[in-house]
């Protein structure tokens, strides 16, 4: 940034809260990024109100982690008139514009109670759109929902579809269950070298039952 455009930058954050959304709009992306990153030290200062305004004027301006910073402040109460179905709105307008932290918060504010009887449908709706989006969060979140029959019915294999994804991205849990998959055969074939895979990678990121389930595969591969 030089030294210019950093002095602009300056004199626009310091007005940003009363300005609204027409001095947010005159931001480049660069900017407005940087904006945002000075809404949220408002916030961590616990200026909420300030950040309140500008987090408003960035979302207004297309920056989606402003409508979702907007909405989580509601979901923590810490706005005035702070609501629960408020902050559905604030990250569905988020959500919409692709920001895939809204779309899995959207499916886990759905799964809960917050916003009356939950909706598992429309939770595995989100969590399956995030997941498609690359988040091992929203991938480990729509596996269990089919393999518990959360919100759809129980599909054991596109359970074992998503746990793979999400083992594949590092998720330890997902490559415990996945390994377990693999040995009872549920939703995939019975494999237990696949199995053991799938116990080994759990096993190097630390997940405690997973060693004793290698023994026990090892043994068994050896008896054939």
């Amino acid at each position: 940034m030089t030294k210019t455009t950093s002095a602009w930058l300056l004199a626009a954050l310091a007005v940003l809260a009363t300005a609204g959304a027409a001095m947010a709009d005159e931001m480049t992306p660069a900017e407005r990024h940087a904006a945002l990153e000075q809404a949220v030290a408002v916030y961590e200062r616990g200026d909420h109100a300030a950040a309140e305004q500008r987090f408003t004027a960035l979302g207004n301006a297309g920056e989606a982690a402003a409508w979702h910073n907007l909405a989580v402040m509601h979901l923590r109460g810490e706005l005035a008139g702070a609501s629960p179905a408020r902050a559905r709105e604030l990250l569905s307008r988020a959500a919409a514009q692709g920001f895939v932290t809204a779309q899995l918060a959207l499916g886990e504010l759905y799964e809960s109670d917050r916003l009356g009887q939950p909706d598992l449908a429309q939770a595995l709706a989100w969590y399956e759109r995030a997941a498609d989006a690359g988040s091992v969060d929203a991938q480990v979140a729509t596996a269990t929902a089919y393999f518990m029959g959360r919100g759809t019915p129980a599909d054991a294999a596109q359970a074992a579809h998503w746990y793979r994804m999400a083992a594949n991205g590092g998720d330890v849990g997902a490559q415990y269950i996945l390994g377990s998959m693999y040995e009872k055969g549920d939703g995939v074939a019975a494999d237990l070298r696949l199995a053991r895979y799938w116990y080994a990678a759990a096993a190097r990121q630390g997940d405690e039952a997973a060693p004793d389930k290698l023994k026990d595969i090892d043994a068994r591969l050896a008896a054939q």
